[in-house]
C-alpha cells in the first residue's frame, strides 16, 4: 500500500472521509515528491503518458465534461484509490475543470451538492469552480 499525500501539501484537498486527493495544473511542472499512484486528467484533447496509471477524460477548457459517464466513473475510480494511495486530478490550470471535479468528488463523499463548490473554495483554492455552468453541473451531481 503506497503512502497517500500529506495534507499540508500544496493542492492537497482532504475529503470528509479523510482521504486526500491532489489538484494540480498540467501546465506547471509536476511537483517534487512521490508520483501519483492514480491520475484523472481533464484536458479537450489527451494528454501526454504518465508513468503511472491514469485517466483521461474529454473536457475543453470553461466547459463541461463531453462524456459524463466517463467522468463520473473517474471520479468513483479516483475515490476508490485515495483509500490506499496518492491521487491527483488535474486540468490545464487546475482551476475550473479540476474544482469541478474535486466539488463532484466532494459530492460522492458526502457533501451536500448545494455546499461542495464553498467546500472546495475553502480548502482547496478559491479559484475552483470558474463559470456558471460549471457551478450548475456540481449543484445537479449525483442527483
Amino acid at each position: 500500500m503506497a503512502d497517500t499525500w500529506t495534507e499540508d501539501a500544496p493542492g492537497v484537498l482532504r475529503l470528509p472521509s479523510g482521504r486526500l486527493v491532489r489538484g494540480r495544473a498540467l501546465r506547471r511542472p509536476l511537483p517534487d515528491g512521490p508520483v501519483p499512484d492514480f491520475g484523472l486528467y481533464l484536458l479537450g484533447r489527451e494528454p501526454e503518458p504518465t508513468a503511472w496509471p491514469s485517466r483521461w477524460v474529454r473536457w475543453p477548457d470553461f466547459l463541461l465534461p463531453r462524456d459524463r459517464i466517463a467522468f463520473t466513473s473517474g471520479l468513483r475510480e479516483l475515490l476508490d484509490r485515495a483509500g490506499s494511495g496518492r491521487v491527483e486530478v488535474a486540468c490545464a490550470g487546475g482551476s475550473g475543470r479540476t474544482g469541478t471535479a474535486l466539488a463532484c468528488l466532494a459530492v460522492l463523499d458526502g457533501v451536500p451538492a448545494r455546499d461542495a463548490v464553498g467546500y472546495v473554495r475553502r480548502h482547496y483554492s478559491p479559484r475552483a469552480v470558474e463559470t456558471p455552468w460549471q457551478k450548475r453541473f456540481v449543484r445537479r451531481f449525483g442527483g
